[in-house]
């Protein structure tokens, strides 16, 4: 293959990316703040101490299971979402949107009972340390138990933003949510400095306090949102009437709990997998919890340009799929992963860059910022990696394929990853760097599966009539 069909297949016009970037942009910018802002919330509650900091990244990581299943509810109905919005069916979106209200409904009201009555438990799993530790793991457990009881309060407005957001999203609709985000994240950093560290009058309440900050800036995000859809309805006319009945057609009722279900599956068991690995790890230590916390947030930050560009290339290429535009959805695909790919190894290199920069902001011990330092870079290093996996899963996703994103993701997760990381922790001396490390270059097998099935075209269906 010569230069120019090289060029041809991998790099697209001009009008391709301008409007590659007007769907990602907005996500990256949404994410990226809130991410950001998760951050100097870790960095504010860092400062009070170890053990608050550890307390609030247990919970986080338990409250980030029913975050993944709301996106997971979601995600089954916005595959249909984006395909009605290609083909220009109104009621089809109003019908996808109905389906998203009542899954995060359910999916909050289960979650709720679960962490009120087995929250102590669940935190427990996570509370390991060498002799001597006692004091910290029940200041540690402390501190969880405060911020998961005020947290509750949070999951609904999440859920409905969600449910919202998506709609929207998906109907090429993406600046809102990002506004909503950017409003959001303000209020919450604002409040944070406010109530964790008692300024302006306020009483000092540490972790309570950002609890609090977190919730009220979730009302704000939904309230941002729902009223800005309500008020622009000729915009968005799925809206009309999407309440004076709950009313969804059998069949796609049908279709999107087929479709949807296997994907709140994949994200239940693939965020309670991302919680066993590093239940897993904590068997090394506290500091080793501390230390991957830190890792984790500002890995986050910098994985928002592959986060959103799996997401565009669902609404991008499910648009295509609705449309019937089945060459032009192939020809996407490979552009897509391309220019993920480029934009990752210019991220993966600048976090490697500033990895023993970051640990040294947090008020906490030299062995945890030497951790962090470590667990930050191997998790650059392994960037296109996980960003190449990501671009799979949504492009097979897109087509409807979600049995196959759930064995794709989750179940890889449990029946691969996490055997792994036991193994190596339980029955090997390996430093636990090293293991980490082992972990994240295991998902190399999904590259190679993922790779196969986007070019063997399995994921070109059109679902929406």
């Amino acid at each position: 293959m010569n230069n120019i069909s090289l060029k041809k297949k991998f790099i697209g016009s001009r009008g391709f990316y301008t409007m590659i970037l007007a769907i990602a942009v907005p996500i990256m910018v949404q994410n990226g703040i809130t991410n950001f802002v998760s951050m100097i919330d870790n960095i504010m509650v860092g400062r009070v101490g170890t053990n608050e900091m550890s307390g609030v990244a247990i919970v986080n990581q338990l409250i980030m299971v029913f975050n993944l299943c709301i996106f997971g509810g979601v995600a089954g109905a916005g595959i249909f979402t984006a395909q009605f919005h290609g083909a220009r069916n109104t009621e089809g979106i109003r019908y996808t949107f109905r389906y998203k209200i009542i899954v995060v409904a359910i999916i909050t009201v289960l979650s709720i009972a679960i962490f009120l009555g087995f929250g102590e438990e669940l935190i427990r799993l996570y509370l390991h340390g060498e002799s001597g530790a006692e004091e910290a793991i029940a200041g540690t457990l402390h501190n969880a138990k405060v911020y998961l009881g005020v947290m509750l309060i949070g999951l609904p407005p999440f859920a409905i933003s969600q449910a919202y957001g998506d709609t929207l999203r998906c109907s090429e609709e993406t600046i809102v949510p990002m506004k909503a985000g950017v409003v959001s994240v303000i209020v919450n950093l604002s409040l944070n400095y406010v109530l964790i560290y008692g300024k302006l009058g306020a009483p000092a309440l540490g972790v309570a306090g950002a609890a609090i900050a977190t919730i009220i800036a979730r009302y704000v995000e939904m309230a941002y949102v729902v009223v800005w859809t309500h008020t622009h309805s000729k915009r968005q006319p799925f809206i009309i009437g999407a309440f004076k009945s709950f009313k969804i057609p059998l069949s796609l009722a049908k279709d999107m709990l087929a479709k949807g279900m296997p994907l709140i599956l994949n994200e239940t068991l693939w965020s309670m997998g991302v919680a066993a690995l590093l239940q897993n790890y904590s068997v090394r230590g506290l500091a080793v919890v501390g230390a991957l916390n830190i890792s984790q947030i500002i890995s986050n930050l910098f994985n928002v340009g592959i986060i959103a560009m799996g997401n565009a290339i669902s609404i991008i290429l499910g648009r295509r799929l609705g449309a019937g535009e089945m060459e032009e959805a192939k020809e996407y695909s490979v552009k897509l992963i391309f220019f993920t790919e480029i934009i990752c190894i210019g991220t993966s290199t600048l976090l490697l860059l500033l990895a023993p920069f970051f640990p040294m902001i947090y008020n906490t011990t030299d062995e945890i910022k030497e951790l962090a330092t470590s667990f930050i870079r191997v998790a650059a290093a392994c960037m296109p990696i996980y960003a190449f996996e990501t671009c799979c899963y949504f492009t097979i996703r897109s087509g409807g394929k979600t049995l196959i994103t759930f064995l794709f993701d989750s179940v890889f997760m449990c029946v691969v990853s996490v055997p792994v990381a036991y193994v190596l922790v339980h029955f090997t001396p390996l430093y636990i760097v090293v293991v980490f490390l082992c972990v994240q270059l295991v998902s190399l097998i999904k590259c190679v599966i993922g790779f196969v099935m986007v070019k063997k075209g399995i994921w070109l269906n059109k679902l929406a009539y």
